[in-house]
Parts: C-alpha cells; sequence; structure tokens
C-alpha cells in the first residue's frame, strides 16, 4: 500500500478544483479530506470515493470495483469504489462524482454524542 508523491499531488490538484482538499497519510496510503469530511482515499496510485447503495451503481457500471486493502478479496470496503482514470482527468465530470462521495460522507457522519449529567 503506497502512494507516489506525484499522483497524490495531480489527485489532489484535481480534487481542489472542485473545493479545498487536504491529504493526510493513512496505513500507507493518503485520507482525503473536504468540508470536514473525509470522503476518498488514495491507495496503489488509485483513487477511490466514498459510496452508498444510491452511488455504488454508477461506480459498477463504469466496471470499477470497491477497496480492497490486502489484494486478497478476504476484506474489500464495500463503502469505497475505484474512480475511473477518465473522471479524474475529466474538469466536467469531476465535480458531479465528487459531490456525490461528500454528500455519501455528510450523510454517513453520525453527530457526536452528548454526555449525560
Amino acid at each position: 500500500m503506497s502512494v507516489s508523491p506525484s499522483f497524490k499531488a495531480f489527485v489532489l490538484e484535481q480534487l481542489s478544483a472542485v473545493t479545498p482538499v487536504t491529504g493526510r497519510a493513512m496505513f500507507g496510503g493518503v485520507g482525503v479530506y473536504a468540508e470536514g469530511l473525509f470522503f476518498a482515499l488514495m491507495d496503489d496510485d488509485r483513487l477511490y470515493f466514498k459510496v452508498d447503495d444510491t452511488t455504488r451503481p454508477r461506480f459498477v457500471g463504469a466496471g470499477m470495483g470497491p477497496f480492497d486493502p490486502f489484494k486478497n478479496g478476504e476484506q474489500v470496503m464495500n463503502g469505497y469504489y475505484e474512480v475511473p482514470g477518465e473522471v479524474l482527468e475529466d474538469e466536467d465530470r469531476l465535480p458531479e462524482w465528487m459531490r456525490e462521495a461528500l454528500g455519501v460522507a455528510a450523510r454517513a457522519k453520525k453527530p457526536a454524542k452528548r454526555k449525560k449529567k
């Protein structure tokens, strides 16, 4: 699990054209954040967006698969799907895909529990 500096820079530049993003090292990969939300990750020079049952069909229809951190099919993370390279490079299509991933992340974010006094 690794991300080359050039791929990381390219992805962050592409995504930042839509909205400001930051990348943080995470288990050998990179977690991508925007608007206070963890919505994407990079691993092995591939970008994965957060998905749910509503957005997953778009990725499957594009022939993309889920994030498989150990490349063994045993611990597949169906909550993140690979972004097609042509979408990552397309300034017209990328914003829509990215906003959908941000929406999924926002819906998945649970409000902090308040402590009872």
